[in-house]
């Protein structure tokens, strides 16, 4: 992994548990403040499963699903073409898989806080890290699109090994 996916995660990841110390120092346990009425709040809120409460409860699923998914992003970095977009993308991945995998480790849940109403429909409450995966994935979804997913000196070497194995 580069410096600059491990600089962007690590600022992902320090910004995703700051938020959330500060979050639980001012806020009780289901506590909510107004921070623009009808729209967005913030509520303090244990999340024991994964995204909209799936998995509630099976904290071992989401831990060992979450290690999977941090050793096939790891792959995955080989195949992008390198550039700042796609660290960034990167970067963003691991620092929120990595928020919130400390977070379940230690705690046993999510510490979730942003609560937004969005058309009368009370979106999930959820955190920084959400933030970061879900930019992230978004990220390499625009570069799978603009063909940024095959890396060439990868594809230079899938060639290479293919010669060598064709010409015994």
């Amino acid at each position: 992994m580069n410096k600059k996916i491990l600089l962007f995660a690590t600022a992902a990841l320090a910004l995703d548990q700051i938020s959330k110390v500060i979050v639980t120092i001012f806020l009780k346990l289901n506590q909510s403040v107004t921070v623009i009425n009808n729209f967005f709040y913030l509520t303090l809120c244990h999340n024991e499963g994964a995204a909209w409460g799936i998995l509630n409860g099976n904290g071992i699923i989401i831990i060992a699903f979450t290690i999977l998914a941090i050793i096939l992003i790891y792959h995955f970095i080989y195949c992008f073409k390198q550039n700042t977009r796609n660290n960034i993308a990167f970067g963003l991945l691991y620092g929120g898989l990595a928020g919130n995998l400390i977070d379940r480790i230690f705690s046993g849940y999510v510490i979730d806080f942003l609560d937004f109403y969005i058309f009368n429909y009370d979106y999930p409450v959820f955190n920084i890290a959400d933030i970061c995966i879900v930019i992230g994935v978004l990220l390499l979804i625009y570069a799978t699109f603009k063909g940024e997913d095959e890396n060439v000196n990868n594809s230079n070497r899938r060639k290479h090994k293919t010669r060598q194995v064709s010409s015994k």
